[in-house]
C-alpha cells in the first residue's frame, strides 16, 4: 500500500513500505477530543494516517423509532436531545415538518421570535465549537471565555422557557407561551456586549502564529468534493460553496432579513474556523433586526384543536388544563401524507422527514441530521495528515454525537 503524498513537500522522498510496517491503533471512544463517544480505527505509517475508519454506534438511542409511540406535540422533547448544543433548530425543524402537514399559518410575533430564538441558539452552538477546538488544539483560555458568553445566552432561553439544555420552547403552531417582561432589555444588553467579546476570540485565536500552523493547510477538503460528500453547513462553506437554505429555500421570514453568507475558501480547518467566527455576526445582526421587529401580538397560531388558546380565551384556570390534557393525552390527527423540511442549522442542513398515517402520532419520523453527513468526510481529510492533526479536523466538523447515533 503506498502512503498519500496529498500534503507533503515535493522533496520528501516517498517510499513503499509493506503492510506489516503498518500499526492500526483505535482512537477513542473515551478520548475527549473526539467530541462525543466516536471511535477511530486509525491505519498509520509512522504518524502519518493512512486511513481513518469513524465508528459510530457508542450512543444509539433509538430517537426516531420514538417518535412513532408519541403523539405529535409530546415528540418535541425528543428532538432537544439530538444535537443537544442546537435544541431549539431541532425544535425547529420537527414543527415546521409538522405545520406543513396540517397546513397552519403561523402568526408574525412567533415567527420573529423563533427566528431569533434559533440565532441565538447558533451563537451558544459555535461558541461551544470554539471553546472546544481551541481546547483541542492547547488553547485553554479561550475555553472559559466562550463558556462565559454562553451562559448568558442560555440565561435568555431560560428565562423564556424555564429550559436551558432541553427548553422544547417551540411547539407546534407557535410558542410554548410569550417572551417574560423584561426579555427585550435582557437580549438587547447582550447584543452590545458580545462583538467585545468576539473581539477577544480573534485577538486570542485569529492572531496566533501557533494556532494558525495548526489549522491552515491540514484537512483540506475542495469545492467538488465537499459537494461529493454531501458537506454542508460551515464545513461546504469553508469550501467556498456558498449554500445557505435560509436563502435559497428560506422558512420563517428569513428572506426578509438583512445578513451575509461568510465563505472562506481554503477549504482547511482555518477556513471552516472563520466561516462560523463570521458567522457569529451574522448571527448576531439578525437577532438585532429580529428585535426591533418585535411587535404586540399572538404567539399561537388559531387552531383550538392543535394548540392551547391564548389565556385570554380560556374562562377559567380550569378550562385551560382540561383543554391542555384533552390537546396532549389525546392528542390531534394530522392529514394522511409525506414531508420534508429542512432548516440552516448550526452544523448545516437539519432536515426532518415525516410519514402520516392520519391519526395522532407519526408513521415514520427520520431526521437528516448535518453531523451524520459531515462525519462522513473524515476519512478524506485526515487522508496522508499527521495524526496530531486528526484531533483539529474533528474539531472543525463541529459534530455532536447525540444527533449522529439517534
Amino acid at each position: 500500500m503506498s502512503v498519500s503524498t496529498k500534503n507533503l513537500p515535493p522533496q520528501f522522498e516517498v517510499v513503499d513500505r509493506p503492510l506489516d510496517t503498518q500499526m492500526t491503533i483505535s482512537m477513542g471512544p473515551q478520548h475527549p477530543s473526539t467530541h462525543g463517544v466516536l471511535r477511530l480505527e486509525l491505519v498509520l505509517d509512522g504518524e502519518m494516517i493512512v486511513k481513518c475508519t469513524p465508528d459510530i454506534g457508542y450512543l444509539h438511542t433509538g430517537m426516531e423509532k420514538l417518535f412513532e409511540y408519541k403523539k405529535y406535540q409530546q415528540g418535541i422533547v425528543i428532538t432537544d436531545r439530538m444535537d443537544y448544543l442546537n435544541p431549539l433548530g431541532n425544535n425547529l425543524a420537527y414543527v415546521m415538518a409538522v405545520e406543513k402537514l396540517l397546513g397552519l399559518e403561523i402568526p408574525e410575533r412567533a415567527q420573529v421570535i423563533r427566528v431569533m430564538f434559533c440565532e441565538l441558539q447558533r451563537i451558544a452552538s459555535h461558541l461551544v465549537w470554539l471553546g472546544t477546538h481551541a481546547l483541542d488544539i492547547g488553547a485553554m483560555t479561550v475555553f472559559f471565555y466562550c463558556f462565559r458568553e454562553r451562559e448568558k445566552i442560555l440565561n435568555l432561553i431560560e428565562a423564556a422557557s424555564g429550559g436551558r439544555l432541553t427548553p422544547s420552547y417551540f411547539r407546534i403552531g407557535g410558542l410554548m407561551m410569550d417572551l417574560p417582561a423584561g426579555f427585550e432589555r435582557r437580549a438587547r444588553q447582550f447584543t452590545r456586549d458580545f462583538p467585545h467579546a468576539l473581539d477577544e476570540f480573534h485577538t486570542l485565536l485569529s492572531g496566533n502564529t501557533i494556532f494558525q500552523g495548526r489549522t491552515q493547510g491540514v484537512g483540506i477538503v475542495s469545492a467538488e468534493d465537499a459537494i461529493d460528500l454531501g458537506l454542508t453547513g460551515p464545513s461546504l462553506r469553508g469550501s467556498g460553496v456558498g449554500v445557505d437554505i435560509r436563502r435559497v429555500n428560506p422558512y420563517t421570514g428569513y428572506e426578509t432579513y438583512d445578513f451575509e453568507v461568510p465563505v472562506e475558501t481554503g477549504g482547511d480547518v482555518w477556513a471552516r474556523y472563520m466561516v462560523r467566527m463570521r458567522e457569529m455576526t451574522e448571527s448576531l445582526k439578525i437577532t438585532d433586526q429580529a428585535l426591533s421587529r418585535l411587535a404586540p401580538g399572538p404567539v399561537k397560531a388559531d387552531a383550538p384543536k392543535v394548540v392551547l388558546p391564548e389565556r385570554e380565551a380560556m374562562k377559567t384556570h380550569m378550562d385551560a388544563l382540561i383543554h391542555h390534557f384533552l390537546i396532549v393525552a389525546e392528542g390531534f390527527n394530522v392529514p394522511a401524507g409525506e414531508v420534508y423540511h429542512p432548516i440552516e442549522a448550526s452544523k448545516g442542513e437539519l432536515g426532518c422527514y415525516i410519514k402520516s398515517d392520519g391519526g395522532p402520532k407519526p408513521a415514520r419520523v427520520h431526521f437528516r441530521g448535518p453531523s451524520f453527513v459531515n462525519l462522513s468526510a473524515l476519512p478524506h481529510m485526515v487522508d496522508g495528515e499527521m495524526i496530531a492533526d486528526v484531533v483539529a479536523v474533528i474539531g472543525s466538523i463541529d459534530i455532536v454525537l447525540g444527533e449522529i447515533d439517534r
